[in-house]
């Protein structure tokens, strides 16, 4: 009997001993690895490139005083719709003091001058009347006493306008209003009531009191990197899309390229500029951050595949397609054309038919039911 316990005993750790090491063979043996499938599809292939900048009017005019003074009554505020002529600001008139005083001294003198004129006219006059000197020599005091009132109305006017950049006659035209030049929406006002303002010269620009511009006409500026300038062309068309303006594209048509890059942030860009087609509905507001879309090539329907399924070896590129035996892979150069940056033009070597290797297919980790608790 004891011999029976002892050779079950040992039947039973040699089995046990058998199921250890073939469950960790088992274990460590490699399981096959599975790569997934993909066929080339017909497809449109699109290489274009992405311009950023905004959308301004093509016609906007910053408004300048033609006097320097003092902001007396704005009569607009951004946003208004003028016309051309509508007035905009009044300007009082600060006047320089050295000017003043000359204009003054100058009025004083043309009346005495007149005064004097006058006196000696109407005594010239009187000696004239009784035939003792000739009419050519009352001429010249004529002259003379009308050269002096014509000198007197021209100093008032001068200390007229010092004052008040107005003379009395001018009537209604003075530069102490300004008005738009254009027809158009103010865009801003960069100055308020009682602000200082410098008139627009040979000098300085001046200060701007409003901006002005047509906004029934919109134009996108943008920028493009050099290693994409020499692709485009002038009439080239455009998407734009605004990031204020949710799902809604507009189409533009490229009119400018710039001759001339300029250097920023290490790269050479160029200003480009396209004609935007505006919609009635939507109103775009000046300097509205946008992106451009420009289609620099294109193939519709041609047989594609994913640029990532592509290897290469030296100078040709090639794919691993499968062969009779599922799993079973050989290489396969292949002739490619246009690239979109995902998707690549396949010209020869491939057909709708082809099976690529792909990525290998990762297992799905075991769902573990979860009891709820009551």
């Amino acid at each position: 009997m004891k011999k029976f316990f002892r050779i079950s005993l040992l039947v039973l750790f040699l089995a046990a001993l058998v199921a250890t090491f073939g469950y960790l063979y088992d274990k460590s043996r490699k399981k096959p690895v599975i790569y997934e499938l993909k066929s080339p599809v017909f497809a449109d292939i699109i290489k274009k490139t992405v311009a950023t900048g905004s959308v301004v009017p093509r016609k906007e005019i910053a408004i300048k005083p033609q006097v320097s003074g003092i902001i007396e009554e704005l009569y607009i505020e951004a946003g208004n719709k003028v016309k051309k002529g509508d007035l905009i600001a009044k300007i009082r008139i600060i006047p320089n003091m050295v000017n003043l005083n000359n204009a003054e001294s100058r009025l004083k003198r043309a009346q005495i001058n007149l005064d004097d004129a006058k006196t000696v006219y109407e005594r010239q006059k009187k000696v004239f009347e009784q035939g003792v000197i000739p009419e050519a020599e009352i001429q010249q005091y004529r002259l003379t006493y009308t050269n002096a009132i014509e000198e007197l109305e021209s100093a008032e006017n001068n200390l007229q306008l010092i004052r008040e950049g107005v003379s009395k006659n001018s009537g209604s035209v003075t530069n102490t209003l300004i008005r738009s030049t254009i027809n158009g929406m103010v865009l801003d006002v960069p100055v308020e009531v009682g602000n200082s303002v410098i008139e627009s010269n040979n000098f300085n620009e001046g200060t701007t009191v409003a901006s002005v511009a047509d906004m029934g006409e919109m134009i996108f500026k943008g920028k493009v990197d050099e290693t994409e300038v020499g692709k485009l062309k002038v009439g080239m068309p455009l998407v734009l899309i605004i990031g204020a303006i949710d799902n809604v594209k507009f189409d533009a048509d490229l009119e400018y390229i710039s001759p001339k890059g300029k250097e920023e942030n290490g790269a050479i860009q160029f200003e480009i500029r396209a004609a935007v087609s505006l919609r009635d509905s939507i109103f775009i507001r000046a300097n509205y951050s946008a992106n451009a879309d420009i289609v620099l090539e294109r193939a519709d329907s041609v047989l594609s595949i994913e640029e990532s399924l592509l290897k290469f070896e030296k100078d040709s590129a090639f794919v691993e397609i499968e062969t009779g035996t599922p799993q079973v892979f050989e290489k396969k150069f292949i002739k490619t054309g246009l690239s979109d940056g995902i998707n690549i033009q396949i010209l020869d070597g491939l057909s709708q038919e082809s099976r690529i290797k792909g990525e290998e297919k990762k297992e799905e980790p075991a769902k573990v039911d979860e009891k709820k608790e009551s």
